[in-house]
């Protein structure tokens, strides 16, 4: 809940209601478990913790399916060509949006947030690589496509310029209040409500034109960690505040691909060995953690580290871990 207030407005995998985020968290624990009906449900919530003062600092989520519950709505930005031989030859290109709904499987991470004060040395990177590492567990649960969805501009007063000049006219009611409708709903209000034709992006002022594809202030770190990773802005906004949605294929994920299974053995003096800095995670789902760590590779086989990361993770020596480390 402190972490729902502290998101702002426009959160919406966060929002202020202790019944919903209960019911969120009941059901990643299912999805741990694998006590679901159906594997692509579920959703598998992270915590982040300070390990020094047991404080919940942060988290970051991994939803296995998208559009497979109800309908996950974007605008698609497409490219209308306007020629005319009996106007002088004139031609020139117009941007129209188009509602879509065909993220359908896609495996959405999201849900990256962090109090300020930790924000940096590496949180920000351990909170976004952990969802690939819980991917990488056991892929089947998960699909081949990985979007992601960043939260679109919006001031301090939580006012969306996008929203004011397009969604305001279909759904006649406040951003905030379509935002809560979109997180606890199965949106058949959007399928009801939202424009049924192109949207020429010319028509729109200023002020919303100028937002589409763009994030969010508080996110333009996590936007980096996403290119970093392998995400491309895929010509898709949302369709409340405009912010932009990225894509990639699973295989090409940077933190999958460069991370291994590794035997993790104890290290025998830490003072005369050079570590290199990285992440360490459990191989396991159903008990899955993550830990940042000082690495050595001794082999293709084995990483060696400190007794503190085997406490963190709750591993012994001899463990089969999977480990990231930074180049």
């Amino acid at each position: 809940m402190e972490l729902a207030e502290l998101s702002g407005a426009g959160f919406t995998s966060l929002p202020v209601d202790e019944e919903i985020l209960r019911e969120r968290l009941e059901k990643s624990d299912k999805a741990f478990r694998g006590q679901l009906e159906r594997i692509e449900y579920g959703k598998y919530l992270l915590m982040m913790e300070d390990t020094s003062t047991g404080e919940v600092v942060g988290c970051s989520a991994v939803k296995a399916g998208t559009g497979i519950d109800h309908p996950f709505f974007n605008y698609r930005i497409i490219t209308l060509s306007q020629a005319s031989h009996a106007a002088g030859n004139m031609r020139f290109d117009m941007d129209a949006l188009v509602l879509t709904n065909e993220y359908v499987g896609y495996t959405e991470v999201g849900t990256l947030f962090l109090k300020a004060n930790h924000r940096g040395g590496g949180a920000g990177r351990l909170a976004a690589q952990s969802r690939y590492l819980l991917m990488a567990t056991d892929p089947d649960r998960f699909g081949e496509k990985v979007l992601a969805e960043l939260r679109g501009v919006i001031d301090q007063k939580g006012v969306s310029p996008f929203w004011e000049c397009l969604g305001r006219h279909f759904f006649r009611m406040d951003f905030d209040e379509a935002d809560k409708l979109s997180a606890t709903t199965d949106n058949q209000f959007i399928c009801d409500l939202m424009p049924k034709y192109p949207i020429y992006v010319d028509l729109l002022p200023p002020e919303a034109r100028e937002v589409i594809g763009r994030c969010h202030s508080d996110g333009v770190g996590a936007y980096k960690l996403l290119q970093w990773e392998g995400f491309e802005f895929d010509r898709t906004v949302d369709i409340f505040d405009g912010g932009p949605l990225v894509a990639v294929q699973r295989r090409h994920l940077r933190t999958i691909r460069e991370s291994k299974r590794v035997k993790l053995q104890l290290v025998d003096d830490a003072s005369n060995t050079e570590f290199s800095q990285g992440l360490i995670s459990t191989d396991v789902l159903s008990d899955f953690r993550v830990s940042q760590a000082q690495i050595l590779l001794r082999d293709q086989d084995t990483a060696m580290t400190s007794q503190d990361v085997f406490d963190r993770l709750q591993l012994k020596p001899g463990a089969t871990v999977r480990v990231w480390v930074r180049s």
